[in-house]
Parts: C-alpha cells; structure tokens; sequence
C-alpha cells in the first residue's frame, strides 16, 4: 500500500534563501502525576509509519476535506456530520490548512536576516547541571549574590540564528507547529494491541497496558518535533491546555493540565475561595502564602516544568544542540512552558496566546546573567487584546476561567510582546473564544497586512495584593552553605592526610554565606558531608557523616 500525496504547500510560499521547510518528524509524550512522571516514549514519523496507518491517515484527511454542513449561516448537527465536528473540535485546525494532512504537513519558516544574540550558561547541557543548578538556587531563594559567588560560567554573547517574527507565513507555520501539538492519531481498534511508541525514559511501564492510545490519552506533556529540510534547525511545538478552555483541543490531558495551569498562573495554589480545591498546600491564611512552598511545588518531578527539561534533553539526544539550531513554540500553557524552556537554555521561543509567565519564571529562579538586557532573551509573546487569558484578565467570580475552574490570575510576561489590537481595529469584543489557535491564524495573522509590533512590557507586577512569607526569615544567624561545585571543607578533628586538609582549607575560602536556613542552624556532633556527587563534582546529596571511610574519595574532588 502506498501513502497518497497530498497537496501541503504553504498558500503562500516564499522562495528565498532564508526560507526552509518543516515536517513532523517525532512526537514525544512525557508522563507527569504522581503515577506516570517516570513514563516518556517517542513516536517517529517515518515513512514506514506513515504506510502502515495509510488506510486511518486516508479517511482522516477525507472528512478534514469535507465542508461543513450550513443551513441558515449555522452548523447542522446531523448525525452524519457528528464525527466531523468532533474532529474539528479536536484539532483546532485552522481553515487555511483544511483537507492537509497534519502528519505530512510542510511548514514554511523563515530565519531572520539579522541574527539574534544571546549568553547563556556553558555547563547547560551536561548531564545534571540544570537540576542541580535550580536545586541550588531554591536553596538560597534565588539570591543574586550569592548565585554570582559560586561562579557560574556564562558564554560570551554569541550570534544565533532566530525565526524572523516580522514574517507573516513564519508566524502561521509556528502558529500551526502549535496547532499540530494537539492532534490526535486516528486510533484504529484492529491495532489496538500494538503499539508505535519507543521508550526513552528510565521507567518502562506494563506492556500489557500499552496500545495505540499511548500519548494520546495517557496524562502527560506531548511534544511534536518539527526538522528543516537541511535537518540544521528544530522547532519543538508544546501542548498547550486540553479540554475545559474553548480552543483547547480534546480533553485526553485536561485534569493534569489545569492542575499545571492553576499552579504556574495563580498567585497561590489556586486559592480563590474557600470553596476551590488548591493544587498544593502553601495557602496559609487570608492573601498569604508559603514562598518556598511554592517554588518546590514548580520543581517537582511529577510537574509540567520537569517535564519539559526531560523532553528537551530527549530531543537534543539525538539532535546535538551545539551542530543544530533549536526552537520552541506552543499555544497557551504550551507557550507558556515554550518560554520557560527558553529561557533556561537560552533558546529563541515564540509562544502564541501563553498567560503571564513573569511569575513563574521568578518562582523557578531560572538562570539569567547579571544585567541581561530583555532583547537577549530572544521570547517573542504573540497575542490579541480580546483574549482574556492573554491579556490576564479571565479571573473574577463571573469570568468564564474561573466557572471553568481556572485560576489565571498572571498578566506579566518576559522577552517580547506583540500584540494584535483587534479590540480597537476589529471592534472585537474580550471572549475566551479568542484564545484559539485557529482563531488567531485564520482571523487575525492570517487578516493583517502586517505582523504585530514587538516591544518590551512596561514594568509589571502580579499578585501585588498577596503576602508571601518564608518560615526561616526570622532567623538571627547567617548559615553558611557548600558550594555546590566545589566539595565541603571537612572539620578540622578529621584524621585526613596533610593533603586532604589543605583541600579543605581551599574549599572552606569558597563556601558562600546565604540567606538563612533552619536545617543548617541545628547543631549537631556529626558534620554534614557529601554523598552524591555529578561526575564534574556538583554536589548533589548532602547528608551526616557516619563516621565510616566510604565516600572519603569523593570530598576529596
């Protein structure tokens, strides 16, 4: 059987040096929850997969294709057109890609004649740094001074090539990128018990329970990766909120993506009422909340955040970051964890409709160097003024996110913005039906003569009315913490050698003074030393000396 050609050709191509082509070329699935957050598997878009699932992928494009059935400007809801709006309602696929099948799709995207410029961390991909480095900087809440003493090492600033943003068939492409992240295989129940999925992760789960619903179904963050023709430039597409929120695609994730919604674009836990069920426990009383509580919430394992740095690191394991280029993008919480990703690695994003990740960013204390200016960052924020969850106004006891049971109460975003002013060009009114992605290709990039003006926000701040605390403020003492890239000096009744000792002195100079700490201010008649180090020696586990001579080798590095 042969796989049908298929017309996929942008409307408006642009034959220039500078214009590649894009096709889907992998999709990954990241489990999260407190069950499936070890669970991550790939999908490869080859052309073997694409014949073996012809007949599914032939019907699939055949109602694509179909209009839809009108009888006095509305939609008829015939039985027979049922499957039809169910699949338009899936995909959120834009009218201009109507009849295109979204595996074989090309995407035109143009590169910017003037490159971009960025400084970023050295160490960001080897094995650990990131985690340890965020762990780190939970620790001393972030403090910049204290981040600049354990001398981070920071590339100088370099050129890198970005998507030229002012192009308007670069931002459709991006936009449908986006779009494509919530589409769902055409599931086939003969091929129920067979399974196109390959594990990449650490944990393999039960066989018996994998089937051709993996990744479509299961909860979890997906990733759709895009690669040029020269195979020199990847855009990885994130998922953005499934179900719940009008545009959002089908509800296979939707619980697990509310949950990351109201923890990442909430002042606390979601906390609007007394009646509302919060993501986490760091609500303490009346417009007050647990700072630290917060950030370890965005940090853990089973969290979207964690979840996009394991599907990046998948992606630059077979796609070495240092020999290709790699973008992100995503439609609203997609966006949102597009620029999040971006900015930890230093990467050019470009997120469509994404809330205010402002708050969130400073949460995670994601790596920034002193003094960089907005314009390196290299986030591009492409939204409208009649979207609400955009524009950080769909909160309120009457407003559609909050009887959907959504907590968007951030406005502030980082890197760019750049607005679409239907409001006051169109007469549009505010709708959360604004916020689709189809709407936002078809009816407004796809309308304007131009793409919409980037400019930096005006100093902006969210959730100025509440209080956060931290527990270990009113301390009187300043603890002193290791330094994580260096080993921690050992006391000074140890029986080690002469040698041992001067290291330790060396290490002792290094040690940075933070913020305070309960844990560190308890005395105890047994020195902490380290018990798990990254092979560069970053100091991974600290705990209680047992006295015993395994481990002496490692404080010692």
């Amino acid at each position: 059987m042969t796989f049908p050609i298929i017309n996929n050709h942008h409307p408006n191509p642009f034959p220039t040096k500078d214009s590649q082509t894009f096709t889907l070329k992998h999709i990954y699935h990241h489990g999260t929850g407190a069950k499936n957050y070890k669970t991550h598997k790939r999908l490869d878009i080859t052309p073997q997969y694409l014949t073996k699932h012809a007949h599914q992928f032939n019907e699939f494009v055949n109602v694509l294709s179909q209009p839809r059935p009108h009888h006095n400007g509305k939609v008829v809801p015939s039985q027979e057109f049922l499957n039809l709006d169910e699949i338009y309602q899936q995909l959120d696929w834009p009218k201009v890609h109507h009849g295109k099948n979204p595996y074989t799709i090309e995407l035109p995207i143009r590169k910017s004649s003037k490159l971009g410029t960025v400084q970023r961390l050295t160490e960001r991909h080897t094995p650990n740094f990131i985690d340890s480095y965020l762990s780190y900087a939970h620790e001393v809440k972030g403090n910049p001074q204290v981040l600049n003493r354990i001398n981070l090492e920071w590339d100088d600033k370099v050129k890198i090539e970005i998507p030229d943003v002012n192009d308007k068939d670069t931002l459709v492409s991006l936009a449908t990128i986006s779009s494509n992240a919530y589409v769902k295989f055409p599931l086939d129940q003969d091929e129920k018990d067979k399974s196109d999925w390959i594990d990449v992760g650490d944990y393999i789960p039960d066989e018996g329970n994998v089937d051709l619903n993996f990744g479509w179904e299961d909860v979890g963050l997906r990733g759709h990766v895009f690669v040029s023709n020269d195979n020199k430039t990847i855009v990885i597409g994130v998922k953005g909120t499934s179900g719940g929120v009008p545009g959002g695609g089908s509800d296979e994730t939707g619980n697990n993506d509310k949950i990351n919604d109201n923890l990442l674009f909430s002042c606390c836990c979601a906390r609007v009422g007394y009646m509302w069920t919060t993501v986490c426990d760091c609500y303490e009383k009346t417009y007050t909340c647990n700072q630290d509580c917060l950030e370890k919430e965005l940090l853990k394992e089973d969290k979207y955040y964690q979840a996009a740095l394991d599907l990046y690191r998948n992606v630059t394991s077979i796609y070495d970051p240092n020999e290709v280029n790699i973008w992100v993008t995503g439609h609203s919480l997609g966006g949102a964890i597009a620029s999040l990703l971006g900015r930890t690695y230093g990467i050019p994003a470009v997120a469509f409709e994404a809330p205010g990740e402002m708050l969130a960013t400073k949460r995670l204390h994601l790596p920034q160097p002193p003094g960089i200016p907005k314009h390196l960052e290299n986030i591009w924020h492409v939204g409208n003024t009649a979207d609400p969850i955009y524009m950080g106004v769909c909160n309120g006891a009457s407003s559609t996110c909050n009887v959907a049971g959504y907590a968007m109460e951030t406005a502030c975003h980082t890197g760019y913005q750049c607005v679409y002013d239907v409001v006051g060009d169109k007469g549009w009114r505010v709708n959360l039906l604004n916020h689709r992605i189809h709407t936002v290709i078809d009816d407004i990039i796809l309308e304007y003569n131009d793409t919409a003006p980037c400019f930096e926000q005006p100093p902006c701040r969210d959730c100025f009315n509440w209080r956060f605390v931290s527990h270990d403020d009113d301390e009187d003492d300043e603890p002193e913490l290791p330094n994580p890239l260096r080993p921690k000096p050992k006391p000074k009744h140890s029986s080690s050698s002469s040698t041992s000792s001067s290291k330790s002195k060396s290490s002792s100079s290094s040690s940075i003074s933070t913020t305070k700490s309960k844990a560190a201010t308890v005395p105890t008649d047994k020195p902490e030393k380290c018990l798990e180090r990254t092979w560069y020696g970053w100091c991974l586990k600290w705990g209680e000396d047992d006295g015993s001579d395994d481990g002496d080798a490692n404080d010692d590095v």
